[in-house]
């Protein structure tokens, strides 16, 4: 079985909070390379995933990661953007999941404020 990729989004007011979670979802993930490939983080949290506009944070350093947790603002950007139910835009879904197919999403963490 191959190794699936994670999806890290951020939703609703950035602080400095919600920069000190994702560093510690990233480092956590990097511990558990056994299970977890890349983590794509969604620009604009959840629109990032809609549009395919991802970032591989594994291009990023240990150090730029853990410095997340001192940094002010949303990192990756974020959105005050919600779904709409199934049955009234099934194509968003749709859409998710091929985003999530053609890069190998098996995990998604989906932070909200």
């Amino acid at each position: 079985m191959a190794i699936k990729n994670a999806f890290y989004a951020q939703s609703g007011g950035v602080t400095a909070v919600i920069n000190a979670s994702a560093a510690g979802v990233l480092e956590t993930a990097r511990q558990h390379t056994d299970k977890i490939g890349n983590v794509y983080a969604g620009r604009n949290g959840i629109i990032g995933a809609l549009t395919e506009d991802l970032i591989d944070t594994n291009a990023d350093s240990a150090a730029a990661i853990a410095a997340l947790r001192h940094t002010p603002s949303g990192a990756f950007g974020s959105c005050r953007y919600k779904l709409k139910s199934l049955e009234q835009n099934r194509r968003e879904y749709e859409r998710l999941i091929e985003v999530f197919k053609a890069h190998n999403i098996g995990y998604f963490f989906l932070q909200r404020w």
